[in-house]
C-alpha cells in the first residue's frame, strides 16, 4: 500500500515546474542565507571547499562549490579510469542482454536508456556499468574519468522523479524514463558513455564544452542529438559539467574493455580521481 501511495504521489507531483521553482529560488540572493543551515543539516566537510562562506552569492552557487586541486587528486595511471564524481555506487556490473540493473529484482532497458540509438546500443551491449548516486551533501562537478574526445551528445526529455533509495526501489524503469544528457567519449581504447540523469529538484544539467545545452527548459524541448564537427578534447580530470542539485551519473564501457578496480558492490562510496577501473584493451593506431 504504501509503495502505491509513493508511486501515485510522485506521478501527481509536478515535477518539473517544482524543479525550476526549486531552482529559481536557489538562485536568489537571499538564498545565501539559507547555506550555513544547508552545512549543517547534511554534515557538509567545508575543508575541500576553495571559497569561503561569505564569499558565495546563492545556494546554488555554493551547491556547485568547487574544491581544491589537491582535494580531489586524479590518478594520472594513462590504464586506469577514474570516478567522475563523488558518489555511492548504487549499481555496477555487466550489461546482459541489453538491460542493466536498477535494484534488486528490477532491470531496464539500454536501448531505451540511450534514446533508442542503435548504434551505441549495439556497441554497449555486454560491456560493463557502474551506476553513481549524488546525495545533497556531495560535491555536484562532473570530470572526465579518461583523456577523450567528445564528439556526440544526445539530450533525452523525460520526467524529473526523484533518484533517491526510494526512487530507485518504486519507479520501474527509472533512469531510462527521466531527463538525461548523455556524452560519448571517444579514446583509444573503445568508447565510453557518461550519462547524467536529472532528477526532481535538479534545476538543471550543465556541460562546459557546450553552453548551448538546455535541460529541463521552461519551454518544451524535444529529443537532441549533436555531432561535433571538431570533437572537445578533455584531459583526464577535466571538469566536463555540473548537476545544479543532487542526481546520478551513469557510465557504460564496451565489451572486454575494462576490469573493477573497486569493490563491486552497491553502496561503496567513491571520490572523484579515485581509480574505478584498469583498462584491459586498446584499438590498434
Amino acid at each position: 500500500m504504501r509503495e502505491t501511495i509513493f508511486r501515485l504521489f510522485w506521478r501527481g507531483l509536478p515535477k518539473k515546474l517544482l524543479s525550476q521553482l526549486v531552482g529559481s529560488l536557489a538562485r536568489k540572493p537571499f538564498s545565501r542565507r539559507l547555506i550555513p543551515l544547508y552545512i549543517k543539516h547534511f554534515q557538509i566537510d567545508m575543508t575541500p571547499v576553495k571559497k569561503p562562506i561569505d564569499q558565495f552569492e546563492n545556494l546554488l552557487d555554493f551547491f556547485v562549490r568547487e574544491y581544491h586541486p589537491e582535494a580531489r587528486p586524479i590518478d594520472q595511471d594513462p590504464h586506469l579510469v577514474v570516478s567522475p564524481v563523488d558518489g555511492k555506487i548504487s549499481q555496477i556490473g555487466t550489461i546482459e542482454q541489453g538491460t542493466l540493473l536498477q535494484a534488486k529484482g528490477i532491470t531496464y532497458s539500454l536501448h531505451q536508456l540511450l534514446g533508442e540509438n542503435e548504434s551505441y546500443t549495439k556497441k554497449f551491449t555486454g560491456g560493463k556499468f557502474v551506476t553513481i548516486y549524488l546525495s545533497p551533501k556531495d560535491y555536484h562537478r562532473i570530470h572526465m574519468p579518461v583523456e577523450g574526445k567528445i564528439k556526440e551528445l544526445t539530450y533525452i526529455p523525460g520526467h524529473l522523479y526523484p533518484v533517491n533509495e526510494w526512487g530507485v526501489k518504486l519507479i520501474p524503469g527509472l533512469f531510462a524514463i527521466n531527463e538525461r544528457l548523455i556524452s560519448y567519449i571517444k579514446t583509444d581504447w573503445g568508447d565510453i558513455a557518461l550519462i547524467k540523469v536529472g532528477a526532481t529538484n535538479v534545476g538543471s544539467i550543465k556541460v562546459t564544452f557546450d553552453e548551448q545545452v538546455v535541460t529541463n527548459p521552461r519551454k518544451k524541448k524535444t529529443f537532441e542529438h549533436k555531432v561535433y564537427e571538431t570533437p572537445h578534447s578533455l584531459l583526464k580530470g577535466e571538469e566536463l559539467g555540473r548537476f545544479e542539485f543532487g542526481s546520478t551519473v551513469i557510465l557504460l564501457f564496451e565489451p572486454d574493455s575494462i576490469e573493477w578496480e573497486i569493490s563491486p558492490e552497491p553502496g561503496t562510496r567513491v571520490y572523484m580521481g579515485q581509480a574505478l577501473a584498469r583498462i584491459q584493451k586498446r584499438k590498434e593506431e
